[in-house]
């Protein structure tokens, strides 16, 4: 295996929304800047944007505040919000948001020129190609992109961050890239619990099926001090496709109904808010209507009229376009039969919730010289795409400042040829277990010990602990994955990557025990919030030379 090594100032793994904005960004700011963007796939259509956005769901509109934003996601989250974090995104939203129409992205506006509305804090986009445009302007910089090259770990000196090790799919070479800032961008972590669809349809999810975790694991295995993993993420969506239900619920305002015809959140569920409940006391209730025997549930799509079916139909297109080929091929339209809804499988994500890395308010983590932004930094939950390109400006503007005066560190051969050796692994062995039998087996774990969809998102204590047992056991086999090619390669390291991460959300599970989010974090053994108890955060620290993760409580 060759080695390829380059030298940088800035290097930022992950080349989604977060990561092509703050390359954006530090050639705004210092147009001689060496910025090297480390991406899985190709940055032009990556990460959890590839095929597009209809909406942009968090933007101040005229008479809202940060102040009143910071109040909204403190209601959502039961008061555990890093208050700092989503103040400093609030304060950005709408500037970031006016930067990326400036690079060519198509908003929808009312006569007056102002954003059309889609909800209270929403605009209407035609985002199909929003990720093509957010790579396009990383072409006009000087960044050097290093397309189909996996990160597999921050190069650690016992001190601070000073660079990343990767495989490139392609051309099979090890990378060594040095940097004097490392800013991980690589969204959050799908296929750790079993889908809703199994077999080859796997890969039909609500989140990007590449995010591996591997932004958080390489940060868990280095002593990066982790928050609120327990905190996790179950979208409602439409049932077998996963394309968002907010399209058709706030795009054009369809009721929840039951398999009855009845608005169940207004008739059963006033005690949550009814049709104001929380996001996801929508998932809760659509769940509860299914165990009383009054399901399927659905959005009454009946009663839209053509220019609201037109509406629909395009907002979908412009984000989730298997939607449309299902209602084509099955000759549907959905003013004559509602749409189908379910929960999906739990996700990490700190976009949407709030796990990720613990950062400052400048974007440091607690390890030197790595910096996080968007969906892979915790304490700040409905960030979506606006609030992690502000994320990614303050975290490339920090990095800029801390790298003043700071000289590229030699690397140890000896570390290099240990993660090679580490990589490689598994294209060395002829016979062992396959990444297809090690993800199944974490995903049957996680679903029936963790609270996936087999046991209603439930958790318990005993049944945490046994999957703690087993995860350790797991870890234990991953040393006998075998691998016959590239592609089979990246599997493999996406399972290594999954377990440390599948590790860590088990002893969060485990640790808070009360329900503060419930179906995100129902604990039906502590069925009850407690604030005289509960009200801080959840953190967590992994030592890689004794494998004991110790459990750490920060205040809010």
């Amino acid at each position: 295996m060759d080695a390829m090594h380059i030298d940088t100032d800035i290097l930022i793994i992950g080349g989604g929304a977060a990561g092509c904005f703050a390359a954006v960004e530090i050639y705004k700011k210092s147009p001689n800047c060496r910025v090297v963007i480390m991406e899985k796939a190709h940055i032009e259509r990556s990460g959890c944007l590839a095929m597009g956005l209809n909406a942009i769901n968090a933007y101040l509109h005229s008479g809202q505040t940060p102040e009143s934003y910071v109040s909204y996601v403190e209601r959502e989250f039961e008061g555990v919000i890093r208050k700092d974090l989503v103040y400093t995104i609030a304060q950005g939203l709408n500037e970031a948001v006016k930067d990326v129409e400036e690079m060519g992205l198509p908003i929808e506006k009312n006569e007056d020129g102002t954003y059309k509305k889609r909800g209270k804090r929403s605009i209407r986009i035609f985002g199909e190609r929003l990720k093509p445009i957010l790579a396009e302007a990383v072409t006009k910089t000087r960044t050097q992109v290093l397309n189909r090259v996996v990160a597999t770990n921050f190069i650690y000196n016992g001190e601070h961050i000073c660079g990343v090790f990767g495989y490139g799919i392609k051309d099979s070479k090890f990378y060594v890239v040095r940097a004097k800032a490392v800013i991980v961008a690589t969204g959050g972590a799908s296929g750790i619990y079993r889908p809703n669809n199994p077999g080859e349809s796997r890969h039909l999810m609500w989140y990007c099926p590449w995010n591996a975790g591997t932004g958080y694991a390489m940060g868990i295995r280095a002593g990066a001090e982790m928050t609120s993993f327990e905190n996790r993420f179950i979208a409602l969506r439409v049932k077998d496709v996963h394309a968002p239900t907010g399209t058709i619920a706030v795009g054009v305002h369809s009721k929840q109904i039951n398999a009855r015809g009845e608005d169940y959140l207004e008739l059963y569920y006033k005690h949550l808010g009814g049709n104001k409940c929380l996001t996801r006391h929508r998932l809760l209730a659509t769940m509860e209507e299914t165990k009383a025997g009054r399901g399927p549930c659905y959005l009454d799509t009946t009663t839209l009229n053509d220019a609201d079916e037109r509406r629909l139909k395009e907002d979908f297109l412009n984000m989730n376009p298997q939607i449309i080929l299902l209602w084509a091929s099955e000759g549907m339209n959905p003013r004559k039969k509602p749409v189908e809804i379910q929960g999906t499988e739990p996700f990490v994500v700190g976009g949407h919730c709030q796990a990720g890395y613990w950062i400052d308010k400048e974007r440091r983590t607690t390890l030197k010289g790595l910096y996080a932004a968007g969906e892979v930094a915790g304490g700040a939950p409905k960030k979506y795409v606006s609030g992690s390109w502000v994320e990614a400006r303050i975290a490339a503007m920090t990095a800029l400042e801390d790298i003043k005066g700071v000289s590229l560190e030699d690397i140890d051969s000896g570390l290099i040829q240990n993660e090679k050796t580490r990589v490689s692994a598994p294209l060395t062995k002829k016979s062992g277990i396959s990444p297809l039998e090690v993800r199944e087996r974490l995903q049957k774990i996680m679903d029936e010990y963790a609270g996936g969809i087999s046991v209603n998102y439930a958790l318990h204590e005993e049944r945490l602990l046994e999957a703690r047992r087993l995860l350790k056991g797991l870890k234990g086999c991953l040393k006998d994955m075998t691998a016959v090619n590239n592609y089979n390669l990246v599997e493999a390291l996406e399972c290594i990557d999954r377990v440390d991460v599948a590790r860590i959300l088990v002893e969060h599970l485990i640790y808070r025990k009360e329900t503060r989010w419930a179906c995100y974090q129902t604990r039906l053994d502590y069925p009850n919030k407690d604030d005289s108890r509960w009200l801080t955060f959840v953190n967590s620290v992994y030592n890689a030379k004794t494998d004991e993760i110790k459990m750490v409580e920060r205040p809010l």
